[in-house]
């Protein structure tokens, strides 16, 4: 059996490309400069669709694509009480949530594809706790904390509006 050659790589040859490995690896890690220029920006523009949960109604921004679901209510300092934010994802499946850059207190809603509300979850500002559906939903609804409780809205409560009339 012969042995094959073996290619050396000069000492100075070997920084270069682990320099650009370790570039890669960081901007995977911390996001791209695009990203950058969204951080630290609440996101206002937001398609929005009226909701109701029993007498009351809901002011709605929907957060449908990735990139609005992970930014949601992110950088957010204030929030009308009649406000909150629907997260709409393609298909059902366990959504859990945390509260990353997040400054104001929140429940979340988890909510079946026919609106009836499958559980609740206050969530504290800036913590990176998960709170998570109790089975697979399509919608969380993000309202100010104490809304819901407020109002005597629980799970099993039925919320109505055009995502869940189908």
């Amino acid at each position: 059996m012969k042995n094959l050659p073996t290619k050396t790589i000069p000492k100075s040859g070997w920084r270069a490309p682990l320099l650009a490995l370790a570039c890669t690896a960081l901007l995977g890690l911390f996001g791209s400069p695009a990203m950058a220029r969204d951080e630290g920006q609440p996101q206002m523009n937001l398609r929005r669709i009226d909701l109701t949960a029993g007498m009351y109604r809901i002011d709605t921004q929907l957060a449908v694509t990735p990139q609005q679901r992970e930014i949601g209510l992110m950088f957010r300092k204030e929030m009308p009480q009649q406000e909150g934010m629907l997260f709409v994802f393609e298909v059902p499946g366990v959504q859990c949530f945390w509260m990353r850059n997040t400054i104001l207190p929140l429940t979340a809603a988890f909510v079946a594809d026919d609106g009836t509300i499958v559980n609740l979850a206050d969530m504290k500002p800036m913590s990176e706790d998960s709170h998570c559906s109790a089975k697979p939903v399509r919608y969380v609804l993000e309202m100010n904390q104490g809304w819901f409780t407020k109002r005597g809205i629980k799970a099993g409560t039925k919320l109505g509006g055009a995502p869940f009339n189908r």
